[in-house]
């Protein structure tokens, strides 16, 4: 095989290895094969498939370790929210004897087996700050100064890239210590305090249980309904039931079985501060993303009165907040568990296929993987893991049928340049 290098304008045929190589000038990096941006489960399920294919990929993280959200930015008693079947990566199961919602610890380890299967070695510290089609090629920038050239781009940063921080009035003069559930770690450190948890999502709610188990007093700020279902029915998880029902039954019919089902089980949930929206669970979540909390123990916790339930913040204070209602409460601290977002549209230079406004892929799933100039993205889906796996497998298959394409023209003699 062969590397063009931008400087030279000369390709460099390799007979004895027979794969893409790298060649550096104090220009540019230019690559034959696809180029991944971010070295999460997606941009790993997707160079999995590719290498299964016997296609190489380039994979540039920003970090210095591969899923970076999850070994840096998670706290530790998070588990998978959703059964392990639902969450396997391309081509490789969990191993043998994993539980049934792995650890994070667990997770990792399966992520970083699962890297070392496939052979994939990220390149590192690449914080990438422009991505632009220049006559069929992306010209990729990173913060470090360097430049990739490539044919094929895969934008695999996907849902998670930046933590969100609310807007809220007062939040610059409250004196306690506010953190981002991307700096929480353990409810250890707020023993005997009053937190308040802004955010109502299943990080917010998991947090809230932490905290309650490390003998902290948490409060949650709870600013509009939210689905609270059980995380397992009749011995199996709500979430698979609910995929299997899907096979047979409309969603609607699915969902009013789950609120039936969660009404027996949790009892009236608006009773304690906590509406249910107008969609049912399912077919919110399929409209707009929003994905229904799995109680895990928390509502027990609201329910005992070991968790305050408050309505939106009005304003923080200087050692509290007074909220829509009317009421005023201090706090020690406030943990913001308002989420992330996508940070595609700080750096990819392409507004067809990205919207501006939430860096999602324009068209809904299962339509969003693939755009022009052979752009994909992966990992953008709102289906978790399973999504991801999708996408990865559909983007492998369609540079396959191109890059065969490409090695027969290669490997043909009339090709072939001396150096």
């Amino acid at each position: 095989m062969a590397v063009w290098t931008e400087s030279e304008g000369k390709r460099v045929h390799d007979p004895f290895y027979h794969n893409f190589l790298l060649a550096k000038t104090d220009k540019c990096i230019v690559v034959d094969e696809p180029v991944i941006i971010g070295a999460g489960p997606s941009g790993l399920a997707v160079a999995a498939c590719l290498k299964e294919k016997g296609i190489p990929s380039l994979i540039l993280e920003r970090s210095h370790c591969i899923a970076s959200l999850w070994q840096l930015k998670t706290y530790d008693r998070l588990h998978l929210h959703l059964p392990k079947k639902f969450c396997e990566l391309p081509l490789m199961p969990y191993p043998p004897g994993f539980p049934t919602y792995p650890t994070k610890q667990q997770f990792i380890a399966y992520l970083e087996a699962y890297a070392i299967q496939y052979d994939i070695k990220p390149v590192f510290n690449q914080m990438v700050v422009s991505a632009e089609n220049e006559d069929g090629r992306w010209r990729v920038r990173t913060e470090e100064g360097t430049e990739y050239l490539c044919k094929w781009l895969v934008v695999a940063t996907g849902e998670n890239a930046e933590a969100v921080i609310p807007d809220i009035e007062g939040l610059e003069q409250y004196k306690g210590k506010v953190v981002h559930t991307s700096a929480y770690r353990s409810g250890d450190m707020y023993r005997g305090k009053k937190v308040l948890v802004v955010g109502c999502g299943n990080s917010g709610m998991e947090v809230c249980l932490d905290l309650c188990n490390h003998g902290a007093m948490p409060s949650i700020v709870v600013r509009e309904a939210v689905h609270i279902l059980p995380r397992e029915m009749f011995g199996s998880s709500t979430f698979g039931l609910s995929v299997w029902l899907l096979k047979y039954l409309p969603i609607q019919t699915v969902d009013r079985f789950l609120l039936i089902m969660s009404r027996l089980m949790l009892g009236d949930t608006s009773r304690f501060g906590l509406e249910r929206p107008h969609l049912g669970p399912m077919e919110l979540k399929s409209v707009s993303g929003k994905t229904p909390v799995l109680d895990v123990g928390t509502l027990e916790k609201i329910k005992s009165g070991d968790i305050k339930v408050f309505p939106a913040i009005n304003h923080f204070t200087k050692h509290g907040a007074e909220f829509i209602d009317g009421r005023m409460e201090e706090f020690d601290a406030v943990v913001l568990a308002t989420g992330y977002r996508s940070n595609v549209p700080f750096w990819l230079k392409d507004t067809e296929f990205f919207s501006e406004k939430d860096g999602y892929p324009r068209r809904p799933f299962p339509n969003g993987w693939k755009g022009k100039q052979c752009l994909y993205s992966v990992g953008f889906t709102k289906r978790g893991l399973l999504g991801a796996s999708m996408d990865a497998t559909r983007i492998a298959h369609d540079i396959a049928q191109c890059w065969q394409v490409m090695t027969k023209q290669l490997n043909h003699p009339s090709s072939k340049l001396s150096t």
